[in-house]
């Protein structure tokens, strides 16, 4: 009745004293110690309720039940558990991490990187996908994220990637790597990185990693390459800048105004995004670079050159020069030639044509062929350094205009490196042939003996034996 007369709603039952644990209390300290050990362990390899009470049971005699056991457990992780305080974000700022999801690239099922970058003021965001997260992906996603922005932001928030850090020195300060380094002065902005193994640091772009998988990429993408692919992810973005999200009266690019105005601006040309390496050329014209060889012209063998690896390109220079480029491959152990770097030693040595590595699998026209064919029918052993002074030619001019001038050399029955060649600057000044058809035979001609009457007396003498 006084409840009822004190309060116009009933209080309910409140604990004046704490709970009393006459079986358990004396283990309290005990629990409470494994529980403070657990936090420094992996994750998995923590305690269970259930092994407190069997650890309690074996080692400590304890006579009471699971049930007090667990209730108490619960309750302490819950009082243990981590607790927030809610952050503003000022316009400008930045934060960055990379993510994995499965994509289907010309055909081939395979996992792509894609570095996500948050403006955790405005909620703005791109999104950039690669083969592999590799320091070249990391530099290129921040240029090509520079650029969507048309801005630099003035601070940039990372987890402790090994691609920037080189090494934890303890509490915010960091070791940074070389790549990142320079990234970093080219584009003048600051740099933060998280506790280890704390992603809720960065809960922001956290955040956008799993919102660009679950929106961008379901169902698995399908794209006949990667610039494609990241096409799509860029209009993605540009359309989430339509949206209004839930406490702002303003969209996402309305906001994004202010986090452009307190940005930096763009240097006047991009970074080159790319990891350089200084390698040596082996005897067999080749460089290596991320597990896999790449192949130089002949001429710079055994000489040291500067390697130069993007995402989708290896560009090889000697000096102030570019001395060959690649398809970037992200096999391991696999080798890229390309033929023309080998033809100036082969026309040295063409007993090598034959099983040259380089070669194998180059398509060309049939022509090709056909005209080898004839000229070591003609010319023997000369014939094989003729067939390859004519591959040379593609090393000026191109294979439609090489291929045009051997077909027509068939046709005519020139069968000689310098027709071949007389044949196309022909076609391409447009200008009447000039050969001397004697000096250009098919095919060596046939040694024919005139017949004497005496010769048939052979034909005679086998008949009478």
């Amino acid at each position: 009745m006084r409840k009822m007369l004190q309060y116009a709603v009933p209080p309910g039952y409140q604990r004046q004293q704490p709970i009393k644990r006459p079986k358990l209390g004396p283990w309290l300290g005990v629990i409470d110690a494994i529980l403070s050990d657990d936090k420094q362990r992996p994750a998995k390899q923590r305690h269970t309720a259930k092994r407190i009470f069997d650890r309690l049971k074996e080692e400590h005699e304890f006579t009471g039940g699971y049930t007090i056991v667990k209730d108490y457990v619960r309750s302490a992780t819950l009082r243990g558990q981590e607790m927030f305080v809610p952050l503003t974000h000022p316009p400008g700022e930045a934060q960055a991490d990379f993510g994995e999801a499965v994509v289907v690239i010309a055909g081939v099922e395979q996992k792509a990187h894609y570095l996500a970058m948050d403006l955790p003021h405005s909620d703005d965001c791109f999104v950039v996908a690669f083969p592999a997260e590799t320091t070249e992906a990391f530099l290129e996603g921040h240029v090509r994220a520079f650029a969507y922005f048309d801005a630099v932001p003035t601070r940039i928030l990372y987890d402790n990637t090994k691609i920037a850090v080189a090494k934890i020195l303890g509490g915010e300060e960091r070791q940074r790597t070389k790549a990142f380094s320079e990234l970093q002065s080219y584009y003048l902005f600051a740099d933060k990185f998280g506790r280890p193994a704390k992603g809720n640091d960065k809960g922001k772009v956290e955040g956008l990693v799993g919102y660009a998988r679950r929106n961008f990429m379901v169902p698995i993408p399908h794209f006949n390459s990667w610039e494609a692919f990241n096409a799509y992810l860029e209009v993605q973005c540009r359309k989430r800048r339509e949206r209004r999200l839930r406490g702002h009266s303003e969209t996402i690019g309305e906001r994004f105004e202010r986090d452009r105005a307190a940005m930096l601006p763009l240097p006047a040309t991009p970074y080159e995004a790319c990891e350089k390496v200084t390698v040596r050329v082996t005897s067999l014209s080749l460089v290596r670079y991320r597990g896999n060889d790449y192949s130089v012209p002949t001429e710079y063998g055994h000489r040291q050159v500067l390697v130069k690896g993007y995402v989708h390109e290896v560009v090889i220079a000697c000096g102030s020069e570019v001395i060959a480029r690649h398809r970037r491959s992200y096999e391991r152990e696999t080798v890229v030639f390309d033929p023309f770097h080998y033809l100036a030693l082969l026309e040295q040595k063409t007993r090598a044509l034959d099983q040259a590595a380089p070669l194998a699998g180059w398509k060309l026209p049939d022509c090709f062929a056909v005209l080898r064919r004839l000229l070591e029918a003609r010319l023997k052993k000369h014939g094989s350094r003729e067939y390859v002074q004519v591959l040379r030619l593609m090393e000026t001019f191109d294979l439609s205009e090489v291929t045009h001038a051997i077909e027509d050399a068939l046709k005519l029955g020139t069968i000689s490196f310098d027709a071949v060649r007389h044949l196309m600057l022909c076609r391409i000044e447009r200008r009447p042939p000039r050969l001397d058809m004697q000096n250009y035979p098919h095919l060596p001609l046939a040694q024919v003996h005139t017949t004497q009457a005496a010769d048939y007396m052979a034909l005679l003498t086998e008949a009478c034996a």
